[in-house]
């Protein structure tokens, strides 16, 4: 970073430091561009252009094809039927049957941005509000918050359709992110993505489409609850809103590039990390609400695969196998994983799905099996950072009775009084 910073201020007509990246060949064309795009990220055409092509590498995809979906239809009147038994909820609005689409990567995607784009929004918002005045000692946070406040919106949009594009390429269905969508009662299917992994694990082909459908339907009966996507989706939306850029910050991420040498790769490497995208700040706000996004999805997760258990086995020849392969498959290291934590406050590791495999097995044992038809009664029975840990003082917040013992805590110290723990 160069020392001085004093001579990219613009002494123009139009004003001092007007264009701070006058100096610069490419921030000063980047400055250009975006002063004709005030708020930045309004247009999300970008995001969605830049997703279909990673999504389809650059080529026109094959048509689906009209079996495909026959197939898909035939099975999903089974896993709506037994869902519905295993559950006791309601899998569709009105009784009517669950509608599937069969879609390649590039509807998945570009379906994918529109679901997620009020999301995106709030992180945009975020990113354009008014920055933190940076010290004005410190010309190289002066330099960095115009062009943080600039390139903040478009680089998002950018990153958008980077997480998006790279979710296509490996998404089975829906609900791979588990993220509630205003789809009403129908479901994608990514046909490539299933067959290529039925392909390498030479799984029979209906084994592999019925665990696909018993997946998505399985998520979408939870999803439809109102209290549920509400909560889980004001969670996501507080999160989105939560980040403030600081040039300062930025500073550190940037380390000692200089912006002036025209070293694209440098460059790009650099705003290709999504902390210095974001701006390099996670809020208290953010870090106080992840624990409870973390303890939402744990449940919902936890749950589904319950389910999927207590009703795959006897459906899938291969069930056993099927499912531990696409569980592991689930968390593995992609170039999404760090777009989707950061973006969307979503870590879904190992960890968080043991966590609610743990607690459901932990009610299910103090309670039994009708003991979960509490989980998803009401929004105040949705499990909190502290439930998540310990299915014992769950059960006894919700169902008002009996005495708690130290297993039931799961190590957890709580007062006398459990009114404060009801969020």
């Amino acid at each position: 970073m160069p020392d001085d910073l004093s001579n990219f201020e613009n002494n123009d007509e139009d004003g001092p430091g007007q264009d701070p990246f006058s100096q610069i060949p490419l921030f000063g064309d980047l400055f250009k561009m975006m002063q004709g795009q005030a708020g930045g990220g309004s247009d999300w055409s970008g995001a969605r252009q830049f997703a279909v092509s990673i999504a389809s590498g650059g080529t026109s995809e094959a048509n689906i094809d009209p079996l495909d979906r026959m197939a898909y239809e035939s099975l999903l009147r089974i896993a709506e039927m037994q869902i519905a038994n295993a559950t006791g909820l309601a899998v569709s609005s009105g009784g009517k049957p669950i509608e599937v689409e069969v879609v390649n990567r590039t509807t998945w995607a570009t379906s994918t941005i529109d679901t997620y784009k009020p999301i995106f929004e709030r992180l945009t918002t975020s990113l354009s509000a008014e920055m933190t005045a940076p010290d004005p000692a410190d010309p190289t946070a002066a330099f960095l918050g115009p062009l943080m406040a600039m390139m903040g919106p478009m680089m998002l949009n950018m990153t958008a359709g980077s997480m998006v594009g790279h979710l296509a390429m490996r998404a089975l269905g829906t609900y791979d992110l588990p993220i509630p969508r205003d789809n009403g009662d129908k479901i994608f299917i990514v046909g490539t993505n299933v067959d290529g992994f039925r392909d390498d694990w030479s799984i029979e082909p209906d084994d592999m489409r019925m665990w696909v459908c018993l997946n998505e339907v399985a998520h979408h009966a939870v999803f439809r609850l109102p209290h549920v996507r509400d909560r889980l989706l004001e969670l996501l939306g507080d999160h989105a809103s939560g980040f403030h850029p600081d040039p300062n910050a930025l500073e550190s991420k940037l380390g000692n590039i200089d912006l002036s040498s025209g070293d694209l790769g440098a460059i790009q490497e650099a705003f290709g990390d999504p902390e210095v995208v974001m701006g390099a700040v996670q809020s208290d706000i953010q870090r106080a609400l992840l624990p409870q996004i973390a303890a939402l999805v744990a449940a919902i997760e936890g749950y589904v695969d319950h389910i999927m258990d207590k009703v795959g086995s006897g459906l899938i020849g291969s069930y056993a196998m099927l499912s531990e392969a696409l569980r592991r498959r689930r968390v593995e290291a992609d170039q999404s994983d760090r777009f989707v934590g950061q973006l969307l406050g979503l870590e879904l590791t190992q960890e968080q799905y043991d966590r609610g495999s743990a607690f459901i097995a932990g009610v299910i044992e103090r309670g039994g099996e009708e003991a979960l038809e509490h989980l998803w009664s009401n929004a105040d029975n949705l499990p909190s950072p502290n439930d998540i840990d310990a299915p014992g003082l769950w059960l006894a917040r919700v169902t008002g009775g009996g005495e708690l013992s130290d297993g039931d805590l799961g190590g957890i110290e709580i007062p006398d009084d459990l009114s404060g723990l009801d969020g």
